[in-house]
């Protein structure tokens, strides 16, 4: 890992020398980032005016309307109050039309068969991070990553397929339904056709929080996922984050891993992301915030 690290700055340099990366303005501003295997991705972007070389790098991922700038505008007042720097990814329908060519990872193509990693949608994250760092010429060596309903799909699928070296810390909030710590089926489970993609010792010890809106309970919510495999983790967004929580730390448990995922609740917190930022800043950052209980890994974490 940490000679991954290395190559990367090396490579941030040599760009920054070469003038590859075109400077980031103060305030909001969009990019268009294409230096990775997958289509050109708008990214929406905003820095504080206070922001400087080590200021923390968040990325936000949207949710299923792909609103990445409507998502960066609800972050902007958190970024400046903090000094993070917000960047939102946006995955278009144009190029990734499906759950499974965004939030589930573009893992897999029409007939089944698994992609090269560099064209996961999960692979755009680190070279982005480079461009970045480039643009901002900055001293960061790693991010954390949020996100919110689909995006938080896309972040605990993250944790567990991606190889992300520089991922400092993650928050998964309220996602619809999970690909559970298991040998189920994939995209329910780690098994199947997924069997051997992920290292399960690697994806438990990563510092993922599940996150979850007390009030995020609408079983007849339009997006929210009602089948078989999905209700069997339960009838709601606040209950799968509990089952895929507790899956995690029984999973760890019986194969003796280190676990460090936590969960933690958004009081009086239906589906919204602009509701969960507030709640999620002191986990990427450490940071002052609201309130936030949270129940960390030497939890058996709740029953269902």
């Amino acid at each position: 890992m940490r000679l991954g690290m290395i190559l990367a700055a090396l490579l941030v340099a040599q760009k920054a020398a070469a003038s590859e990366c075109s400077p980031i303005a103060e305030g909001s501003s969009q990019i268009v980032f294409s230096d990775w295997a997958g289509p050109e991705l708008p990214v929406y972007l905003h820095r504080p005016s206070e922001s400087g070389a080590d200021s923390p790098i968040v990325f936000v991922m949207h949710g299923v309307n792909r609103d990445g700038d409507r998502y960066r505008d609800e972050w902007r007042e958190l970024a400046e109050e903090h000094g993070f720097i917000v960047a939102v990814p946006n995955f278009g329908r144009d190029d990734f039309p499906t759950t499974a060519s965004y939030n589930m990872g573009n893992i897999f193509d029409g007939e089944g068969n698994v992609r090269p990693r560099e064209q996961w949608s999960f692979a755009a994250i680190e070279p982005l991070f480079d461009e970045l760092v480039c643009g901002l010429d900055g001293r960061q060596r790693d991010y954390a990553l949020y996100g919110h309903s689909a995006g938080g799909q896309f972040v605990h699928r993250y944790v567990a397929f991606a190889q992300a070296p520089r991922l400092r810390v993650a928050v998964a909030a309220n996602s619809g339904w999970y690909t559970m710590p298991d040998a189920r089926e994939f995209p329910y489970g780690w098994g199947g056709t997924a069997a051997g993609l992920v290292d399960s010792a690697t994806a438990l010890s990563r510092p993922l929080t599940i996150l979850l809106g007390t009030q995020d309970t609408d079983r007849n919510d339009p997006n929210l996922r009602r089948n078989e495999a999905a209700d069997r983790q339960g009838p709601n967004r606040l209950a799968r984050g509990e089952t895929f929580f507790a899956t995690g730390h029984d999973s760890a448990s019986a194969a003796q891993f280190d676990f460090a995922w936590r969960i933690a609740y958004a009081p009086g917190i239906a589906h919204s992301n602009a509701g969960m930022a507030a709640f999620a800043v002191p986990i990427l950052l450490d940071a002052p915030a609201p309130r936030i209980e949270v129940k960390d890994s030497a939890a058996s974490g709740p029953e269902n």
